[in-house]
């Protein structure tokens, strides 16, 4: 793990690595987050000195806020990460898949807001706390007249159940913490000047387990093969992101301040703007 990173932020000790999100201003998930999630990911997959992987922003609104949407100009900027990618999965289902695979317990500590791409990496993580204050969770992408392409129909199925599933894809609202506990798509809302003593003791206490223990308990409690469900996934996002209100609504976005500190603030109404504003042949 000698490589020096361009967005993150990584320590070690007493068998847990740390690594704090830094891509300003909001954190996008851009190429250069891209390579270094799973270049971290791969590094550490056989280090047996690390046990536990907390996930954390350096940015106390956004965790991560979604993915990289000024790539509707570069559509093959991530062609680059489709090599030792398993079978039948993007790129962006792809990073979904190696942190649910990964041998270390992964913990996501939510003080902000993940929406899209950043909500399909919460949603992958074995376990994510969210400050009951400040955090909140979105799958925006039917705003963007898309559905969300990396993993999150799935995740968020299987978190949440179908009938709720629909609900956050297609009501596309930003769900507080409270609501996202209630819903089972985090495991707890914490107050906010709890999170951090909270998912630390728990971080040392697995990283303190018997060796064996860790490994066991991922091998017995297994994440469920989406192998169909990303196929299914991939195509229906494929479809609708070649149609001409997708490449509208995303380029009103980005002109109406989306990934700013102050568009990312209230996303949705922003979006929401923007598909009012459809013409019927667009969609």
């Amino acid at each position: 793990m000698s490589r020096d990173y361009t967005t993150l932020h990584v320590s070690r000790e007493a068998g847990i690595a740390r690594v704090t999100i830094d891509n300003p201003p909001v954190n996008v998930l851009d190429v250069a987050l891209m390579a270094d999630l799973r270049h971290l990911l791969a590094a550490l997959r056989d280090d047996e000195s690390v046990r536990v992987i907390v996930f954390d922003s350096a940015n106390p609104e956004f965790f991560i806020a979604h993915v990289d949407m000024s790539l509707i100009d570069a559509p093959d900027a991530f062609d680059r990460f489709e090599a030792g990618l398993p079978g039948g999965v993007n790129v962006f289902q792809g990073l979904g898949e190696a942190l649910r695979s990964q041998p270390q317990v992964t913990i996501v500590k939510l003080a902000g807001i993940a929406r899209g791409g950043g909500a399909e990496f919460v949603a992958a993580a074995d376990m994510t706390f969210a400050a009951a204050e400040g955090a909140g969770l979105g799958q925006i992408e039917a705003l963007m007249g898309i559905v969300p392409g990396g993993g999150g129909t799935q995740y968020v199925t299987g978190r949440v159940g179908r009938h709720r599933a629909l609900e956050i894809v297609l009501g596309a609202d930003l769900f507080d913490a409270a609501t996202a506990e209630r819903y089972g798509w985090v495991n707890r809302a914490l107050p906010a000047a709890d999170l951090d003593a909270f998912v630390d003791r728990l971080a040392r206490h697995v990283a303190d387990l018997p060796d064996g223990v860790i490994a066991a308990a991922k091998r017995a409690i297994r994440p469920q093969d989406l192998s169909d469900g990303y196929a299914r996934e991939h195509e229906a996002w494929a479809q609708q992101i070649a149609r001409p209100a997708a490449e509208k609504l995303i380029r009103g976005g980005l002109a109406a301040g989306a990934q700013s500190r102050d568009g990312e603030r209230d996303l949705e109404g922003l979006l929401r703007s923007g598909v009012a504003d459809l013409e019927p042949e667009d969609g």
